[in-house]
């Protein structure tokens, strides 16, 4: 059987079951939205503060809500996969004579075409509601390589830990996790106005790095002294994470 044509297959199943099981989709919409409106609103007053790189708090966050919603689309697909193994569906899989790599490559080109889905809703919202696109059209290419970025990263980890708990208890320990590599970043404040040990964690998180990546475009030039650190952090992230899937793939596949 063709590795590409049984990727394709599973990727295009994970894509069908979106209208029949769209609890594990919408989350990638919804919440980027929530946090979009709710962050930009509630944080309105950081632009004041001296030093603080953008014009406007939805030039801020909407880049980092974008990612959210990406990050959300490899995570859902991860809930999908644990959801195949609890009911034994994945078994089918595993007696199948699928290439074994195509099981896991399924899956994660399912994570990077949902995250489609809230790449173009946001952008879309945040020029309804007056986002600055400094470089024009050119602003969305870094965002767009950081957000299949991030759902390549999360769907490995979300379908790793699936592989490993083959169950969908799993899923608040893929949201955790999501939630923290965010949230001790520079998600809501730059680098340079972070204080303390929250400091200490987001310059070393390669979050920061990637979240760079994104929003240059809204803050000011798109240059590659920006762009290469969160390439650098989304291949790492890649690469330690894909060893973590195809681990867990092991365990359950001979």
């Amino acid at each position: 059987m063709s590795a590409l044509n049984v990727t394709w297959g599973i990727t295009a199943r994970s894509l069908m079951l979106i209208p029949r099981f769209p609890s594990t989709f919408f989350p990638s919409l919804i919440m980027p939205l929530f946090f979009l409106v709710a962050f930009a609103g509630a944080f309105s007053a950081f632009v004041d503060l001296p030093g603080f790189p953008a014009d406007s708090m939805l030039d801020w966050v909407l880049p980092m809500s974008t990612l959210q919603g990406c990050a959300f689309a490899g995570i859902t697909t991860g809930m999908a996969v644990a959801r195949d193994l609890e009911n034994g569906f994945f078994d089918r899989f595993i007696m199948s004579p699928a290439p074994r790599g195509a099981l896991l490559a399924g899956p994660l080109l399912a994570s990077v075409l949902r995250a489609m889905f809230p790449l173009v809703l946001l952008p879309v919202v945040g020029i309804a509601a007056g986002v600055n696109f400094h470089e024009g059209v050119f602003t969305v290419i870094p965002l767009a390589i950081a957000g299949l970025g991030i759902a390549l990263v999360a769907g490995m980890w979300a379908v790793g830990l699936a592989l490993r708990a083959r169950s969908q208890q799993a899923a608040p320990l893929m949201q955790m996790a999501l939630f923290l590599s965010f949230f001790l970043s520079t998600a809501q404040m730059p680098l340079h106005l972070l204080t303390g040990w929250v400091h200490a964690i987001a310059r070393f998180n390669p979050m920061t790095n990637i979240l760079e990546l994104a929003r240059q475009g809204f803050l000011g030039d798109i240059t590659w002294a920006t762009t290469w650190p969160g390439l650098v952090s989304l291949a790492g992230m890649a690469a330690v994470l894909g060893i973590f899937a195809a681990r867990g793939l092991r365990k359950i596949v001979p």
